[in-house]
């Protein structure tokens, strides 16, 4: 399996074979720029640079050739630093003179500094693309945020010019559909940011917004919201049952198609009653946290609990046994989501969500005896109610193997009275007839959770440090010998596509 530096020397192949050729490969060899991993060795010694060999040499191509600079649309730039290390000013430099290099730049993937609320030449160079489709901020901390927070209560610890400067970065970016706010290290947005700053983006229709403190995005936050299709709230600790219901309410959630709720701790179940009754538009549906949301004491029951008539898609895991799972049980049974198609459920604890789905004949994986899960699982430093993919696929296989070993009925055949045959049964888990696939595969390849989280978007452990990388040698027999195939070992690069957050 080859990599990028493979992808890209073929089609400048191709390039080089004819004008014609030249012209049909040319969109695509720079339509999407994807440079990964580190640099030849021989030429950081052939340019005397320690590293970024590539990048500068892509600058120059494309302000030496503008025709070719029109067709970027996205550019993936590559790690230059460990996880948890800064990334040096000089870097953020070189990667905003290539931004300002292309005018229709649409995407920069793999490369997400953090924002501490002080200038710095990317930041500006992004803000001023006007295709711009998806951005990712992540605010970090502010040193003299900080200081004032000891001196005073919010709001106001942002200074005029802070806040001005973060507004001014969203003017242009009339097209920007995608956008992610992310606190790093207690990093501070203001209320009064939160909601001018995604005003300001007419084309915005999936926002994620996660870690921010109760004073930076909490429940009057939540229902100044702009109208949206996606939209997943993690880790806020001012949002409540209370803020949800009342924002399901609104006009601009009615067009909310995909909804994911992380760690909210969600009280009462008639906040996710609620949500599903008001959203009509809602097709993906994702809950997770630790307690399980539990009916008010004094509220009367109706079945189903909890419904919807156009949800196809819902992950549902609830981490501590509860009522939770028995009620929307019951409500799928009650045929409250008669639309529903695929179901997600971790922690399924007694397989009750399991039983409602089409029976399965195995559900584990062949990839699972090599994961680092079945190797604690082996020795016996995991339990059966840890969060893990792994874990969930075993306890249902074991449940499908425990039904397999049940007589479910017998069939006698008989003759003139006379018992000639008996024949087993044997049982299964699920129910025949069902439209919904219990479904315990991971958003992210290779993974053992089942959720996609920040920490998947912005590792680049696998680039730094490549396991079983390209290297060309699937080409070796190539007659021009090692100087054709050969390069750097580098990583076989899979982008994320921010849309697997929601």
């Amino acid at each position: 399996m080859s990599c990028e530096t493979c992808h890209l020397r073929d089609l400048y192949a191709l390039a080089l074979v004819d004008r014609a050729w030249d012209r049909a490969v040319r969109p695509r060899l720079y339509s999407k720029v994807h440079i990964v991993g580190n640099d030849w060795p021989i030429h950081t010694k052939k340019f005397k640079m320690k590293s970024g060999v590539r990048l500068k040499l892509l600058r120059r191509t494309l302000r030496e050739r503008r025709a070719l600079a029109q067709h970027v649309r996205e550019i993936k730039v590559p790690r230059l630093q460990a996880d948890g290390e800064p990334i040096e000013a000089k870097t953020l430099d070189v990667v905003a003179s290539v931004v300002m290099a292309c005018p229709n730049l649409e995407k920069l993937i793999g490369f997400y500094p953090v924002y501490g609320h002080e200038f710095d030449r990317l930041t500006y160079a992004l803000s001023t693309r006007p295709n711009f489709r998806e951005h990712v901020w992540i605010i970090g901390e502010n040193p003299s945020i900080t200081e004032r927070s000891l001196k005073q209560l919010p709001p106001g610890l942002m200074d005029y010019e802070q806040a001005g400067s973060f507004l001014h970065y969203h003017d242009r970016w009339r097209s920007l559909s995608t956008l992610f706010l992310c606190s790093q290290n207690h990093g501070i947005l203001e209320r009064d940011v939160f909601v001018q700053s995604l005003h300001r983006l007419p084309s915005l229709q999936h926002l994620c917004i996660s870690n921010f403190d109760v004073d930076d995005f909490d429940d009057v936050t939540l229902q100044s919201l702009p109208p949206l299709q996606s939209l997943r709230l993690q880790d806020l600790e001012g949002v409540t049952f209370w803020g949800l219901s009342e924002f399901s309410r609104t006009r601009s959630a009615k067009g909310i198609r995909q909804l994911a709720l992380v760690n909210l701790d969600i009280t009462y179940l008639s906040a996710i009653s609620n949500i599903l009754l008001h959203l009509t538009s809602l097709q993906r549906f994702t809950l997770v946290q630790e307690s399980s949301p539990e009916v008010a004491a004094g509220d009367l029951v109706f079945q189903p609990v909890i419904a919807s008539q156009q949800l196809h898609y819902m992950h549902w895991d609830i981490l501590v046994p509860g009522s939770a799972n028995k009620n929307l049980a019951s409500s799928i049974r009650a045929g409250g989501f008669p639309s529903l198609r695929t179901l997600r459920a971790p922690s399924d604890h007694d397989g009750q969500l399991q039983m409602l789905c089409r029976p399965r004949a195995q559900v584990v994986l062949p990839s699972d005896k090599y994961s680092r899960a079945y190797r604690a699982s082996s020795e016996g430093s995991t339990s059966d109610t840890a969060r893990t993919l792994f874990t969930a696929r075993k306890l249902a296989q074991q449940r499908i193997e425990d039904a397999r070993n049940t007589v479910k009925f017998k069939v006698v055949i008989e003759e003139d009275g006379v018992v000639q045959e008996v024949f087993d049964i044997q049982g299964f888990m699920g129910t025949i007839g069902s439209r919904i696939s219990y479904h315990l595969v991971s958003d992210v390849p290779g993974s053992d959770n089942a959720l996609i989280d920040f920490q998947d978007l912005i590792s680049g452990a696998k680039e730094v440090t490549p396991r079983d990388g390209c290297t060309g040698m699937w080409n070796a027999s190539h007659h021009t010998g090692k100087k054709w195939w050969n390069h750097t070992e580098r990583c076989r690069y899979h982008p994320v596509d921010l849309h697997r957050f929601f």
